[in-house]
């Protein structure tokens, strides 16, 4: 099948589209895709049976013959040639967005921002690897205007794949940082691998968002010539208001927009409110609109999301964590205005050979910044022996939600954070 027949299907289906036989609602174009461990040409059939149209199959699966069902080499890649088909038929802005912190937030922002505006497309959630990106901009309708698209990073050419299906036409880098070292193997690999964003847009005639008070940032656009926007908290003479117990949340009185208070915690989403705003400058959203776009924002999913228990208050970050995102929320932590401050801490992941040194610079960081902390994980226990510290440690964060439910907080102002697959959030309950 063509792939132009193949979107003459997909229009049919009133531009739905899911790779989840369990999400099946009635009509979508569905995509069975293989992996290491399934195979969604077992449930293709199922698929159909639930209300699915179509169904997008491999052609060696050895499935039936019927009109439903699409057979090609490989659904995976027939769902890229259609989203990148999809893009330049609605030809519309696209606002390409990577970062090894703050990036979905970044996003969030972005498009509550826009919406005050215009008709918004954004990634759901972070669906923003090589599945995900297919499926955000397969979720754009004819009513789009524009579309909002993170892409993540774990190895130096994802980026550099993803802007070939996203083919945004400006961008924005939130910051370079230390993640995923085991994949991407220094800083420099990660500058390279994000930096593929500003090469593609270099070549496009694209317009990059710019934190003109990032260094790494800067040099990297350097070496484009396509046009640049910029922001940043001293690039714009912002000022942070301090916080207080009774405002615990990020303030800012921000030139041509007055103070913005907003629901976040931490400082360091201060570049991400900015950067929002000067994709809703760029696109023409009035200042008050964009204003109250911000202020009206709730962060979910455990970032920068604060929680009030019966106990104490709870700073949940703990969606993932690298180097530098655990360094910015304890200079937050120590920064805030409380009794009695506690950080619960899981090892970051996907460090390499970098890993021990790390979880040593953060143990010393918490040191010198006086905070008690309770971390998991053996890499923080390696490096809480080197250091001659007195940090408790777990090996998992069911041992310290059981050591939690014995020896009970209270009163606490509490860091929640670590790596993904530490699962910090099982430790809430507890607190």
């Amino acid at each position: 099948m063509e792939i132009r027949d193949l979107y003459s299907l997909y229009a049919q289906c009133s531009y739905k589209v899911t790779t989840d036989s369990r999400a099946i609602k009635g009509g979508e174009l569905f995509f069975a895709l293989r992996g290491d461990n399934f195979d969604g040409n077992a449930f293709a059939l199922k698929a159909l049976e639930d209300g699915a149209a179509y169904a997008v199959v491999n052609r060696d699966a050895g499935l039936p013959s019927s009109d439903r069902l699409i057979e090609v080499d490989s659904p995976f890649e027939t769902m890229q040639a259609l989203a990148i088909y999809h893009r330049e038929t609605l030809a519309i802005p696209v606002v390409g967005l990577t970062g090894t912190n703050g990036k979905t937030t970044t996003k969030e922002l972005i498009a509550a921002v826009l919406s005050r505006k215009y008709n918004v497309t954004a990634t759901r959630g972070n669906l923003n690897n090589d599945i995900g990106v297919p499926l955000s901009l397969l979720s754009m309708t004819p009513e789009t205007r524009i579309a909002v698209i993170e892409m993540g990073a774990n190895h130096p050419d994802d980026i550099a794949k993803l802007v070939k299906v996203s083919r945004p036409t400006h961008g924005l880098i939130t910051n370079v940082g230390k993640a995923h070292l085991l994949g991407f193997g220094s800083i420099e690999g990660v500058k390279a691998a994000k930096g593929e964003l500003y090469n593609w847009l270099g070549s496009h005639a694209g317009l990059i968002f710019l934190n003109e008070d990032d260094a790494d940032l800067k040099e990297m656009a350097l070496k484009q010539s396509c046009h640049q926007f910029g922001y940043g908290v001293s690039y714009q003479g912002v000022e942070l208001l301090p916080s207080s117990p009774d405002n615990p949340f990020l303030t800012l009185d921000v030139p041509g927009y007055g103070i913005i208070r907003s629901e976040l915690v931490g400082s360091y989403n201060a570049t991400n409110v900015l950067a929002a705003l000067a994709v809703g400058q760029y696109f023409g959203v009035a200042a008050e609109d964009a204003k109250a776009a911000i202020e009206s924002y709730r962060p979910s999913n455990q970032r920068s999301q604060m929680q009030k228990t019966e106990r104490n208050t709870l700073i949940l970050d703990a969606y993932n964590a690298n180097p530098s995102s655990m360094s910015v929320a304890l200079d937050n932590l120590a920064g805030m205005q409380a009794d009695c401050k506690l950080a619960l801490l899981g090892e970051m992941r996907e460090l390499g050979e970098e890993s021990l040194r790390e979880h040593e610079t953060i143990v010393k960081k918490l040191l010198g910044l006086g905070l008690d902390a309770i971390l998991v994980g053996n890499e923080f226990k390696k490096a809480i022996a080197l250091c001659g510290a007195g940090f408790k440690c777990f090996d998992t964060s069911e041992d310290l939600a059981a050591y939690l439910e014995r020896e009970r907080v209270h009163g606490s102002t509490i860091l929640v954070k670590g790596s993904r697959g530490t699962t910090m959030e099982k430790v809430i309950t507890s607190l």
